[in-house]
C-alpha cells in the first residue's frame, strides 16, 4: 500500500511516497521511478498550459483585445445600418400596402357591393405581451423590436389582404355580367398618360379663382378626339347643359353612371345601348371651359367617386401611380 502526501514542492519535480513495512511496522520512504516522474511532469505542464489558455480566453471575454473590439464595433455599426435600411423599406412596403387596402375597400369590394374589412380586423396586433421580451437585452433593442413589430404588422396585413382578394375573385366569378357594366378603361386613348390633366379633388377654379371641388378628371386632347364609353350601358342623356356644354350621360346599371362633358359632337342618342370601348362622342371645348379637353365623371349610387380608381383594365400599377402623380398637377385645370 502506498500513501501519497498532498504537499509537492513545485520546484522538485517529484512526488514523495511512503510504503508501510510489515517488518519494521513503520512507513518507509519510496522515491518514484523515472517513468512516474515524467508522467507527473507532463500532467503539471498540461495543467499550467490549460490554465494559461483559459485565463487568456477569460480575459478576452471580459476585456477583449483592441483588434476584436474594433471588429465588434465595426460589425455593430454595419448591422445598425442594415436594420435602418430594412426599417425604411418596411415603411415603404407598408405605404404600398395602405394604398392596396384603400383600393380594396373603396373600389374592389365596392364593385361587388361587399362590405369593407373593418379597421379592427386589418390592424389587429398580436396580443402576447412577452412576444418581444427575447430582444430586450440586446444591444439596440429599441431598433430591433421596432423593426420586428413592423414585419409582424406587414405580415398580418398581407394575410388579411390575401383573404380579401380571394373573396373578390369569388365575387368576380359569380358576377361576370356586372364587370361588363363597371367603368374600367380611360375615356380617351391615353396609353402614354400624356393627356392626363387634372384629377379628382379640391382645385382652384381656372375661371372663378376660388377653391372648389373638382368632381371628375380632365384629359387634355385636341378637338375632335374620339371619346369612348368606359363600360356597357344605356345612354341616359345626350344634350347641352349649362357649364358642362355638350354632355353624354350613361347608366351602366348596378349603381354606376358616367358623364362625358365639353364635347364637340355627340354620336349617340338617349336610350341607345352601348358597349365598352364604343365611340360615343368627339371631344371639344363647349360650355364653361378654358381649353379643349374632356371632363369625365364616375358616380356610384349617386355619389361622385375618383375616376382614377376605375382604369384597372387600362393601367398597370406603375402607370396608375404615374397617373395619380400627374393628376395632382393643379396647374392644368380646364373647368
Amino acid at each position: 500500500m502506498f500513501i501519497r502526501l498532498l504537499f509537492v514542492p513545485l520546484y522538485s519535480m517529484r512526488n514523495v511516497y511512503y510504503k508501510y513495512s510489515e517488518k519494521t511496522k513503520t512507513y518507509v520512504r519510496v522515491y518514484p521511478n523515472l517513468r512516474s516522474r515524467l508522467l507527473t511532469y507532463l500532467r503539471n505542464a498540461l495543467f499550467f498550459v490549460l490554465l494559461g489558455v483559459s485565463g487568456y480566453f477569460v480575459t478576452l471575454l471580459i476585456l477583449g483585445t483592441p483588434e476584436s473590439a474594433d471588429d465588434l464595433r465595426s460589425e455593430n455599426a454595419r448591422l445598425q445600418s442594415q436594420y435602418a435600411v430594412l426599417s425604411q423599406r418596411l415603411d415603404e412596403a407598408m405605404e404600398v400596402m395602405e394604398d392596396i387596402r384603400e383600393r380594396d375597400d373603396n373600389l374592389y369590394r365596392v364593385m361587388f357591393m361587399a362590405d369593407p374589412i373593418s379597421e379592427d380586423v386589418r390592424n389587429a396586433n398580436y396580443v402576447s405581451t412577452n412576444r418581444y421580451e427575447a430582444y430586450e437585452d440586446m444591444d439596440n433593442a429599441e431598433l430591433v423590436i421596432a423593426t420586428t413589430q413592423k414585419m409582424d404588422q406587414l405580415s398580418r396585413q398581407l394575410y388579411i389582404q390575401s383573404q380579401s382578394f380571394d373573396e373578390v375573385v369569388d365575387y368576380y366569378r359569380n358576377h361576370e355580367d356586372m364587370l361588363l357594366h363597371l367603368p374600367a378603361i380611360q375615356p380617351v386613348a391615353n396609353k402614354d398618360l400624356k393627356r392626363t390633366a387634372s384629377g379628382y379633388g379640391y382645385r382652384i377654379h381656372p375661371i372663378y379663382q376660388t377653391r372648389i371641388f373638382h368632381k371628375g378628371m380632365d384629359f387634355a386632347c385636341d378637338i375632335g378626339t374620339p371619346v369612348y364609353t368606359t363600360a356597357d350601358g344605356v345612354v341616359k342623356n345626350a344634350r347641352y347643359e349649362k357649364g358642362y356644354g355638350y354632355i353624354v350621360t350613361i347608366d351602366h346599371g348596378y349603381g354606376y353612371e358616367t358623364r362625358y362633358a365639353h364635347l364637340k359632337k355627340m354620336e349617340v342618342k338617349k336610350g341607345q345601348r352601348v358597349v365598352r370601348g364604343e365611340t360615343i362622342a368627339l371631344s371639344g371645348n363647349s360650355g364653361r371651359s378654358t381649353g379643349p379637353h374632356l371632363h369625365y365623371e364616375v358616380l356610384q349610387r349617386g355619389h361622385h367617386v375618383n375616376p382614377a380608381h376605375y382604369y384597372f383594365m387600362d393601367l398597370d400599377a406603375d402607370q396608375y401611380e404615374e397617373m395619380i402623380r400627374m393628376a395632382e398637377n393643379h396647374g392644368k385645370v380646364f373647368d
